[in-house]
């Protein structure tokens, strides 16, 4: 393990038993990830929904366990962690704030809850830490006594943040955490995240399909196509100068608020194909433009680029 990695998945698959159509199949949702998340930076997972993503996030939380390869945190397997010491470290800040709260429960009650299942502090101490940590994320101390359903979108994912921070967490997994917002709220969101990520030293993955919020956010990106990571680096060399082809046609497709820009181009042609049933060879050759019989029949290994690490067997040039 890298002395400064923080997170680190090797090899790790995923597997599961589904019934299509009455038969009994296996889907492998990740297929030999290898990943690593440096203390302090914020990484970003991208890809079309049904990539993976929200699996490797599982595995990284230790949710689930990999069907091979390894998930660790510090260098210790993420399911050797009792639920208290792993929840101690990584938090996750789920996509619907809708959802992920309890409408039963106060807006104190459920921002104090990880401080009462860890039995830390009394009553008047976790008050006065509940306050701390709404004002932190912009919430109103009113709002303490307050239920979910009287609260906005945003207000929701406020909550949601503060009852992410409330145990000094050294690692946040952010699961599309403004995907069910108003566009109107999305940026406040993003922004806050990137203000406490400041002020707290915090290390975090951020899982999105919204180029446009991993370039606001993150020191690096992973691209996800079909369980595997296709292309990785630091953010802005990606966006400058991708070497796969199915980072290139996300990044075409981004739609940029510019009153001279035409709609985007979208360049890949072909479906996102079915995990039960991937392509043989590359698994991104029946939607690219440069596939030949090589990427037909052969699964590209990973290339090393300097800081970039790719699966292609055409690259795309480099800039002169």
């Amino acid at each position: 393990m890298k002395p400064d990695a923080l997170i680190t998945v090797e090899g790790a698959t995923k597997d599961y038993i589904v019934h299509a159509e009455g038969v009994r199949a296996t889907l492998r949702a990740l297929r030999g990830i290898d990943l690593t998340v440096r203390r302090g930076e914020v990484l970003a997972i991208v890809g079309e929904s049904g990539c993976g993503k929200t699996t490797l996030s599982r595995l990284i939380l230790g949710i689930e366990e990999p069907s091979a390869g390894h998930v660790s945190l510090e260098g210790k397997a993420a399911t050797d962690y009792d639920r208290l010491a792993r929840a101690a470290l990584i938090q996750p800040i789920f996509q619907d704030p809708y959802s992920s709260l309890n409408p039963r429960m106060t807006i104190g009650q459920i921002i104090a809850a990880p401080l009462v299942v860890r039995g830390r502090g009394g009553r008047r101490e976790r008050h006065t830490q509940v306050m701390d940590a709404m004002r932190q994320v912009g919430l109103a101390e009113h709002l303490r006594n307050a239920y979910p359903g009287q609260l906005s979108g945003g207000q929701r994912q406020r909550v949601a943040i503060a009852r992410a921070l409330i145990g000094e967490p050294e690692i946040l997994v952010c699961d599309e955490p403004t995907s069910a917002l108003d566009v109107s709220v999305q940026s406040q969101i993003l922004n806050l995240i990137a203000e406490l990520r400041a002020r707290f030293s915090l290390t975090i993955v951020l899982i999105s399909h919204n180029l446009a919020v991993v370039h606001h956010l993150a020191d690096r990106v992973a691209v996800m196509y079909l369980g595997q990571i296709v292309e990785s680096g630091p953010t802005e060399k990606i966006f400058a100068s991708p070497r796969h082809h199915y980072t290139r046609a996300l990044l075409d497709a981004i739609l940029v608020p510019e009153a001279h820009r035409r709609l985007p181009r979208l360049t890949i042609d072909a479906e996102f194909p079915s995990p039960l049933t991937p392509p043989p060879g590359c698994a991104f050759h029946p939607r690219c433009p440069a596939a030949d019989a090589v990427c037909r029949e052969i699964d590209p290994p990973p290339v090393g680029d300097g800081d970039t690490r790719f699966r292609c067997h055409h690259p795309l040039p480099t800039p002169a």
